[in-house]
């Protein structure tokens, strides 16, 4: 399963005041100063004490979800890998010159609904980094050749990570989940799309057309930095970008009409894997079902909960539980893990887990473990905060997926809004037996905790 970060107001059909800014609060202890450019590109500066070191992160608003043409999955993971190639202006290999002579750490990663941007090191580069940036988000340039060898590469990528059980399990999870909306395929693409992807050169120029445009992106800068020298700087070398976001309609899923499986017979020895899943909301901004799934992941298999006692520490039945939960645009998946240590005892563990879904279901909630749950997720967050890249690449994952700028304070806000009631209506709602998705995966040979 993926593993990132285990973490709907478009912010492109909303009113963006020229300027906004967002003070340090209880939940959130850094300030805000939001612009939006007349092309659309949100700009978000985030003072940082950070002695001369900055983080410069965009978040474009797209992932596998706006991947709707057949045939062309994998696209936005693949053009994360495109966007280093270089410009006319600054050919492949110029950027990484002038990268490599300020030390900044720079790399990027795509998820579901997102692709992030990020560059780390000394505030004295900006000039040069903005224009960079720029740039290549105005005028990426690539050649078919350049293009054919960078897909063989991600081609290898899906090779090596389908050597690991959790890439496979996805796909399955996500085949028996949706049949018609695009998380059906994970953020790497089906396998079939990935190994057609050097026949598709103009498609990647178009889709680069459709969706690298300003209006669909949200750009922050955190650390220690001149606001005036930065903002001019950034209207200049962004302001000419004018491309519009494309109109794209992603396919709604139809509703689920009775619980589904699926089942792997993995050929390496590793240890079992039971998964239950169910559909359940997208992220808002404007309601709390979020906050409320980051509380359920703790409160039904976190190390205080009944479940990780019993199956973990007292009868060692598993090796781990936990969930794949993470905030998505769309409905996705609430899940809920084990590694087991032994076939024999999968339905064991299963009915364990699904019966403190009924628990909480059925209003046993305790309401101090919440509580604690709740501070701890809040404080938890906070504390991960340690450096400028820390906070920018958190501020805009929320932001991305939110669509708004100040969509991970809204997060820690609705966190401390939980309630056990809320809890419990949500459980009976959405984690039902109708709804639920189940995946177990079994290794053909015996080891690590398998049987024959």
């Amino acid at each position: 399963m993926s593993r990132l970060l285990p973490l709907l107001l478009l912010l492109l059909g909303t009113a963006l005041p020229a300027a906004a800014q967002s003070g340090p609060t209880a939940s959130f202890p850094y300030t805000l100063n939001t612009e939006k450019l007349p092309n659309g590109l949100t700009v978000v500066r985030v003072p940082y004490p950070s002695q001369g070191i900055i983080a410069y992160v965009t978040v474009v608003r797209v992932g596998s979800r706006n991947e709707v043409e057949p045939g062309k999955t994998g696209f936005a993971h693949f053009f994360e890998h495109m966007m280093f190639k270089g410009t006319k202006t600054h050919p492949e290999g110029s950027r990484e010159k002038v990268m490599g002579t300020f030390g900044y750490d720079d790399n990027a990663f795509t998820m579901d609904d997102v692709t992030v941007y990020y560059s780390y090191g000394p505030s004295s580069g900006l000039p040069q980094l903005i224009e960079l940036e720029a740039d290549r988000f105005r005028n990426l340039e690539y050649a078919e050749p350049a293009f054919q060898t960078e897909a063989l590469a991600v081609l290898g990528e899906y090779h090596k990570n389908a050597a690991a059980p959790y890439l496979k399990m996805e796909e399955e999870l996500n085949a028996a989940a949706f049949q018609r909306h695009t998380y059906r395929h994970t953020t790497l693409g089906f396998y079939d799309d990935i190994k057609a992807m050097p026949q598709a050169y103009q498609y990647s120029r178009d889709f680069f057309q459709r969706w690298y445009t300003p209006d669909n992106t949200l750009l922050f800068i955190v650390g220690d930095f001149d606001d005036a020298k930065v903002m001019q700087l950034v209207r200049e070398n962004y302001g000419p970008w004018d491309r519009k976001v494309a109109n794209v309609k992603v396919p709604a899923e139809p509703p689920q009409g009775g619980p589904r499986s699926a089942h792997i017979d993995w050929p390496q020895p590793t240890q079992p894997r039971q998964v239950l899943a169910w559909r359940t909301p997208a992220a808002s901004a404007t309601t709390m079902d979020a906050a409320l799934q980051t509380v359920l992941v703790d409160y039904l298999t976190g190390p205080t909960s009944p479940a990780y006692k019993s199956l973990v520490l007292d009868k060692q039945l598993v090796e781990d539980i936990g969930s794949d939960y993470g905030e998505h645009r769309d409905p996705h998946l609430f899940s809920l893990t084990a590694t087991l240590k032994d076939e024999r005892q999968r339905e064991q563990v299963r009915l364990a887990l699904l019966k403190e879904v009924s628990n909480l279901a059925a209003g046993r909630v305790d309401a101090a473990r919440v509580k604690a749950i709740q501070d701890h997720s809040r404080y938890g967050l906070l504390m991960s905060l340690q450096t400028p890249r820390d906070v920018g690449i958190r501020l805009a994952l929320y932001a991305g997926i939110l669509g708004m700028p100040d969509g991970l304070q809204r997060h820690l806000q609705n966190l401390a809004k939980v309630t056990p009631a809320q809890l419990q209506d949500f459980t009976k709602k959405y984690l039902t037996a109708n709804r639920l998705i189940e995946l177990s995966l079994t290794p053909k040979t015996a080891g690590a905790g398998g049987t024959k």
